[in-house]
């Protein structure tokens, strides 16, 4: 399967801002965007082109496949699937993306990042409603309860990860219980209620053509 190797901060310069990918490393000092915020390569500093409105819807989708982690053939079939559902195309899209189960793990603060959420995920240490699920793009529906299994609930990771975090507990759409090391989703998030600096309409109007 694909996968992204490089260096990650890379694609926050090449975005143009923080995509927060690497947990706690984002907000110290060692964070490379906040060292060298301008595009990654050689020419990165002289970069001075005028983006075309085809540029710019490019470059939100990406924006947004890399805040999530998804390839783009995924990314596109959510796009396929979000357009088929009443609605607005571009709010069930970022619904579907929120509502993936390494996503709910990164938001209830049991990860330091979404990247280590699927990798928490893949390796069987949560739970939904009783059952192990290693599936990072497990749609969670309304009402499922998220908990770290008894075998994983010493891991540091996962106990670092809550310290220093409190992202599950300014979201209307999560509940989290840290005691018991569980969340639930209370309901399909509304766009209001998503914290990603995303403009959905580009990315419905790049795949509209």
């Amino acid at each position: 399967m694909a996968r992204y190797r490089d260096a990650n901060c890379k694609l926050c310069r090449r975005e143009g801002e923080k995509l927060f990918l690497k947990g706690s490393r984002c907000f110290s000092e060692k964070c490379a965007f906040d060292r060298r915020a301008y595009p990654p390569g050689q020419h990165g500093k002289n970069i001075r082109r005028k983006v075309s409105e085809y540029g710019l819807q490019l470059r939100e989708k990406q924006k947004a496949r890399r805040i999530y982690g998804i390839l783009e053939k995924q990314f596109r079939n959510y796009f396929f699937k979000a357009a088929k559902l009443k609605g607005i195309t571009g709010e069930n899209l970022l619904a579907m993306l929120e509502c993936r189960l390494d996503n709910v793990v990164y938001r209830l603060g049991f990860a330091p990042s979404r990247k280590s959420a699927r990798q928490l995920v893949l390796h069987r240490h949560f739970m939904i409603n009783g059952r192990t699920v290693s599936i990072p793009s497990y749609q969670l529906k309304p009402k499922d309860i998220i908990k770290v299994r008894d075998k994983s609930a010493n891991l540091e990771i996962i106990h670092d990860a809550l310290k220093a975090s409190g992202r599950g507990t300014d979201l209307t759409w999560l509940r989290v219980d840290k005691a018991k090391l569980e969340g639930e989703l209370l309901e399909v998030p509304r766009r209001e209620d998503i914290p990603v600096t995303v403009q959905e309409q580009l990315i419905i109007e790049l795949y509209s053509k």
